[in-house]
């Protein structure tokens, strides 16, 4: 069986060459999950972007993990055009949530302890 896979243009869904802000994001993660639900593969292409904030890319990316397997979004999600620095900010965000959402109580309470302190 072959693979489909869509393209998701960041520039041409949030009309800016800059990916700041959580309600851009939450456009990216909303069609990555709807593809993500008829088992598509996804290339979310970042070309023409030329700034991105970690709010962008964990509304975009982060929430993922709270729905999907990890074996899954790296099976099925690839990114193309992201420049060193966007890569980067992605790998920490990505490591971030998959922790989050393996135990969110307890990253929870160990940033309440924290800031306690």
């Amino acid at each position: 069986m072959e693979k489909k896979t869509i393209t998701i243009s960041v520039y041409n869904i949030i009309a800016d060459k800059t990916a700041m802000d959580v309600d851009q994001g939450q456009k990216i993660f909303e069609r990555i999950d709807k593809a993500f639900k008829e088992s598509l593969y996804i290339d979310v292409s970042f070309q023409n972007i030329e700034l991105i904030t970690t709010a962008f890319l964990n509304t975009a990316f982060g929430q993922l993990y709270r729905d999907h397997k990890e074996d899954f979004i790296r099976e099925h999600l690839k990114t193309s055009n992201l420049t060193n620095s966007g890569m980067i900010k992605l790998k920490k965000v990505v490591e971030t949530a998959k922790l989050y959402y393996k135990d969110p109580k307890a990253l929870e309470q160990s940033i309440k302890d924290i800031l306690e302190d």
